[in-house]
């Protein structure tokens, strides 16, 4: 019963791990940029993420630019794009899986059969949470590095943003979830083997031919 209340949680935390991976990835605040300018009128806010580059006016105009071009991206805003992309895919992937190898439902056959489920969907979780971790720190990585360099103006000096965070903790989410399902897979592995082992007949004394016994001659 613990072991079907730990999954729950487990799967409550992928949930929560699955929607921030997606709510990351869409993000356009990976990088901010607060410029305040002159006078307060004149303060700006810009911010670029994956897939678009959006400005925000202290007057309250909003303008968003979508990034068309490929090829014209840097290569960590490519791997980014491709690797969140995947940890969206994969984590929805062990949603699917894990529900049907958790204790709590119906689905997915004999108690052998759900455990390797279950062990399917912590892997899928484990992966997505690796995935969502490469862009994220190679991200964060290229703006501390941009931010320290004397070269770059400070105009041109950006912060992470809250995307690159809420991708950080959706990681660890994941991590976690997939961790705990392999763990529990496993651990109920070891414990049927125990279990199998002790119940293996002892060999029996075969009694003696006829009904006699060595010691009687004795």
């Amino acid at each position: 019963m613990a072991s079907a209340g730990l999954q729950i949680f487990a799967f409550l935390l992928a949930l929560l791990g699955a929607f921030g991976a997606i709510a990351a990835t869409l993000m356009p605040n990976w990088k901010v940029n607060a410029d305040t300018g002159a006078s307060i009128i004149t303060a700006i806010t810009q911010m670029q993420g994956l897939w678009m580059d959006c400005t925000w006016f202290s007057t309250g105009m909003f303008s968003c630019t979508v990034k068309y071009s490929l090829l014209a991206l840097p290569v960590y805003i490519q791997v980014a794009r491709t690797t969140m992309v995947l940890s969206c895919v994969l984590a929805a992937f062990g949603l699917f899986i894990s529900a049907a190898g958790m204790k709590c439902t119906s689905l997915g056959g004999d108690r052998e059969t759900k455990s390797l489920t279950a062990f399917a969907g912590g892997i899928c979780f484990i992966l997505a949470g690796v995935f969502g971790l490469i862009p994220t720190s190679w991200y964060t990585r290229e703006i501390i590095s941009s931010f320290l360099d004397p070269m770059v103006p400070e105009s041109n000096k950006n912060e992470p943003g809250g995307a690159v965070y809420m991708g950080f903790v959706s990681a660890g989410f994941l991590l976690a979830a997939g961790l705990v399902f392999c763990t529990s897979c496993l651990r109920k592995q070891q414990e049927d083997w125990r279990c199998t082992s002790k119940k293996q007949p002892q060999p029996a004394t075969q009694p003696p031919e006829n009904g006699y016994n060595l010691q009687d001659y004795v």
